[in-house]
């Protein structure tokens, strides 16, 4: 009788089976890499047709369509697909929170001190095992802001890479901002949006008193402050412009409001959500301030984005607005979203070029990172994407995710149970 090889009996065999099937093998470190034959777009200039990225060491070293690719070069053969920078979801709590409604799985939110987290480093608290990593980099994302949140000020926010590392290898800035809460006073700790901006005032008053004194502060020859001192610190930096204010904001009056504070106590600051931001897209654009917004959403989430429209980053990039996409705001589950998003805004209105910009390289400028990600040009980490068709269309896959040279695509969970349950004699018990 013919021996039967099962899922049940031989799982890794499958598992490395159906890899070897559906993946070009790369080395798992980074080394000379070389991506051929591709439309490359390489979002700081035009698309280039039959073009090479060439990667060495991880770092992007030529992108044309007349590149040497030096002997012993690994090659990708992109004939017929696309290459584009990797994405960028400025707005995750990836690698922070695993399942929402469990607190052991929950490292996005701080007790604080009356309400206030401002010293709080989120990202030390990074999960590298969390299996929501695989999802959203087999979904061209390469880099997300991972962020902290509840209360009035939630912390602070890092940008790191989706790669299969350990955490010091996971991040590659912090912090990138101070992420606070200016539209919702009852989880800021108030009852209503007036006693919200006291309260940010109060803080803002107390950091820069706090900047001013700090040697009397060490002598308790100052006042007593709303906050202790780890938190005053962090809000100093905010308000010395080492560090950007990320105010969570969706109606028109509270992004005005954020706008003003920012001017009266002269921080930088950049908005998110924005469901409202188009209605005053003129003064963002004068201000200068990005916006960080989906395109999803075709009604209000709440009472705040009642004026909430699917052409928003349409309207807000044609008045000048720098417009980052996101997908799901602070989410962990849809983060691998982004590329839906992106087709979404395109859709209504948003010009195929600043989708991918505003997914690539409006984010990492926004965040300080544009020397290093967000675009494909010499110098560069290869954080590179190959899809076999237009990113932005829903039946496009990744078929190479590269983070710093790295192959990085793996199988997700999901990936390894739709093979597990294709077979007839699959177990249907754990």
């Amino acid at each position: 009788m013919r021996a039967r090889l099962t899922i049940r009996a031989f799982p890794v065999l499958v598992v490395l089976a159906w890899l070897a099937a559906t993946m070009t093998a790369l080395p798992a470190v980074a080394q000379s890499v070389a991506i051929t034959g591709g439309k490359v777009f390489p979002v700081s200039g035009p698309p280039i047709d039959n073009a090479t990225v060439l990667i060495i060491d991880g770092k992007i070293t030529a992108v044309g369509s007349n590149v040497a690719v030096p002997a012993g070069t690994a090659r990708i053969d992109a004939r017929g697909h696309w290459v584009t920078p990797g994405l960028i979801n400025a707005s995750t709590r990836l690698g922070l929170v695993e399942i929402a409604m469990v607190d052991d799985t929950n490292d996005a939110s701080a007790r604080g001190d009356r309400q206030v987290s401002a010293g709080f480093r989120s990202w030390e608290g990074l999960n590298p095992a969390s299996v929501l990593w695989g999802p959203a980099r087999n979904a061209g994302i390469t880099s997300v802001v991972s962020l902290p949140g509840g209360g009035l000020i939630g912390g602070q926010a890092a940008l790191v890479d989706t790669m299969d590392t350990g955490r010091p290898g996971l991040v590659r800035k912090a912090p990138v901002a101070m992420v606070a809460n200016f539209g919702e006073p009852a989880a800021g700790g108030t009852q209503a949006r007036g006693e919200l901006l006291m309260r940010l005032r109060e803080l803002f008053d107390d950091a820069r008193v706090f900047a001013a004194r700090r040697e009397a502060f060490e002598n308790a020859g100052t006042r007593a402050f709303a906050v202790g001192r780890v938190h005053l610190e962090a809000l100093a930096a905010v308000l010395a412009g080492r560090m950007p204010m990320l105010a969570s904001a969706d109606r028109a009056t509270d992004i005005e409001a954020a706008l003003d504070l920012a001017a009266e106590y002269k921080f930088r600051v950049i908005i998110q959500g924005g469901a409202e931001a188009w209605q005053v897209a003129d003064r963002l654009a004068k201000s200068g301030v990005p916006v960080l917004t989906g395109a999803l959403d075709s009604i209000p989430a709440s009472f705040a984005s009642l004026g909430a429209r699917q052409e928003n980053a349409a309207i807000l990039r044609k008045a000048g607005v720098p417009v980052v996409l996101i997908a799901e705001q602070g989410e962990t589950f849809r983060a691998r979203t982004l590329r839906q998003h992106a087709g979404n805004a395109v859709a209504y209105g948003l010009p195929w070029d600043d989708a991918l910009r505003a997914v690539t390289l409006a984010p990492a400028e926004v965040f300080g990172v544009a020397d290093s990600v967000g675009s494909l040009q010499a110098g560069r980490d290869g954080n590179v994407v190959v899809w076999d068709g237009d990113p932005f269309e829903f039946a496009t896959r990744a078929t190479h995710v590269l983070i710093r040279g790295r192959d990085a695509r793996t199988a997700s969970r999901e990936e390894l149970l739709i093979e597990r349950y294709k077979k007839r004699d699959a177990p249907r018990t754990p």
